[in-house]
């Protein structure tokens, strides 16, 4: 979920977040739970899809990212939602928007990012692997068990209560979507020049 903190930046929507740094390129900042962070790699992805500027203030973990951002010491998060979302519920952050490609149930009243900026998608996900080599009637009967368990009604309430989509797919689909997931990130790490050094 993309926040601000609503008395350092004077937006409402996610559009209006885009006219504000095209007008005052380099102004605002982002905080992240750290370098290579997936919440640092949503602003850096946010950057480049909008062609705009910000400066990225690396924090250790999201709990001191949180409290500057609250204190007003940075500008906005693109943060894990069970981490802003009772901040938000409390009037001390405004949220702009989703970055899952459409509206979470947990929060409908916030559009997705990529209704203002289409295709934009920034999101954690979890997922059960096995060693490699592991048979592939194992790999089945395990993804069976796993994805039985995941869409299970009492499973599925409480993982979208804390902002999560729960999802099954098959073994070759998860294969092939953290195939994607990797290109994509490795295409914004490098075209934002980032570096693990």
């Amino acid at each position: 979920m993309l926040v601000v903190n609503p008395k350092k930046v004077p937006v409402a929507s996610v559009a209006e977040l885009i006219k504000y740094l095209k007008d005052n390129p380099g102004k605002l900042n982002f905080a992240s739970s750290g370098p290579g962070s997936s919440i640092h790699f949503a602003g850096e992805l946010f950057k480049l899809m909008t062609q705009t500027q910000m400066t990225h203030v690396s924090y250790r973990g999201s709990a001191p990212a949180l409290n500057d951002l609250l204190a007003g010491s940075v500008d906005l998060i693109f943060d894990n939602m069970p981490v802003v979302w009772p901040q938000v519920q409390q009037g001390n952050l405004r949220a702009l928007g989703v970055a899952s490609l459409e509206r979470t149930p947990l929060a409908p009243q916030v559009p997705a990012i990529a209704e203002s900026l289409p295709g934009f998608e920034a999101v954690s996900w979890v997922g059960i692997v096995a060693p490699a080599g592991t048979p592939p009637a194992i790999v089945d009967k395990i993804s069976q068990a796993f994805g039985a368990a995941v869409l299970r009604p009492e499973i599925t309430s409480r993982l979208q209560e804390l902002g999560y989509t729960p999802a099954r797919n098959t073994p070759a689909e998860f294969t092939q979507f953290i195939r994607d997931d990797r290109a994509k990130w490795q295409r914004v790490a490098r075209e934002a020049n980032l570096s693990a050094k």
